[in-house]
C-alpha cells in the first residue's frame, strides 16, 4: 500500500496537470485523483484484483501518479466496474489536459511481453472513438471477465474525447495479451500528453477546435 500524502506531493511545483474526479452512480461509486507529471505511483482498489493490476502497471508505465477507489455493484456483475472506471480515468485525463495547448495530442506505441507483441494509438483530439482487438479467447484473465476489456477502453474513450486503438499482433498467453495492450496504452497516453515547447502556446489543430 503506497502513501496518500507521498502521492499528492507535487513532482514539480507549477508545472504539474492534475485532476480529481468524484462520479457516483447508482451502480459504481468512483473517486480518482491523477497527477500527469508523476513518477508511477499508485493506489488502486477496484475489488477486482486483475484490473488493479493493469491500472498498477499503467500508472507505473505512463509515469502517471493514480490514487483510484471503486465500490461497485460486484455482486451484479464486473461490467459497471470496468466501464465506469474507465470513463473516469479518460474523464481526469480529458481535465487535466485542460486546454491541450502545446500538447503533442497523439501518440503510439509498439510493446513487446515475451511471446506478445501489443500495439496502442491514441488521439486526445476531442472526438470519442475506439477500435480494440484484444484476441483474448478465455473467459476469465486473472479475476476479470476478459470480454470486458474493451469495455473498459471504450469508457476511457468516451470520457476522454480520445480515439483509442489497440490491438493484439500475436501471443499465446492470455494474461500477456491484455498486459501487453495495457503497457502500450499507457505509453502511447504518455506521449499524446507530451508538451513540446516550440508550441507551448499553439492548439494541436489546423481549425482552431479540438472537438
Amino acid at each position: 500500500m503506497k502513501n496518500m500524502a507521498a502521492l499528492r506531493k507535487p513532482t514539480s511545483p507549477g508545472k504539474s496537470r492534475t485532476a480529481k474526479i468524484a462520479r457516483t452512480t447508482n451502480e459504481t461509486r468512483i473517486a480518482l485523483e491523477l497527477r500527469i507529471e508523476g513518477t508511477g505511483k499508485y493506489q488502486v482498489s477496484s475489488g477486482i484484483r486483475f484490473l488493479d493490476h493493469m491500472l498498477e502497471l499503467f500508472a507505473r508505465h505512463g509515469g502517471f501518479d493514480l490514487i483510484l477507489t471503486c465500490s461497485g455493484d460486484l455482486d451484479v456483475d464486473q461490467h459497471h466496474t470496468v466501464e465506469d472506471i474507465g470513463i473516469a480515468l479518460g474523464m481526469a485525463f480529458d481535465q487535466a489536459l485542460g486546454d491541450k495547448l502545446g500538447i503533442l495530442r497523439a501518440g503510439y506505441f509498439l510493446m513487446p511481453m515475451d511471446e506478445t507483441l501489443g500495439i496502442a494509438a491514441v488521439d486526445f483530439g476531442g472526438r470519442a472513438a475506439w477500435v480494440i482487438e484484444t484476441k483474448v479467447r478465455t473467459r476469465l484473465v486473472g479475476d476479470l471477465q476478459s470480454e470486458l476489456v474493451p469495455d473498459f477502453f471504450e469508457g476511457f474513450a468516451r470520457g476522454a474525447k480520445a480515439n483509442v486503438h489497440l490491438k493484439t499482433m500475436y501471443g499465446r498467453s492470455n494474461h500477456h495479451k491484455v498486459e501487453a495492450l495495457f503497457k502500450a496504452f499507457a505509453r502511447a497516453v504518455s506521449v499524446a500528453c507530451s508538451r513540446n515547447q516550440r508550441l507551448a502556446k499553439m492548439l494541436p489543430s489546423t481549425k482552431g477546435l479540438l472537438a
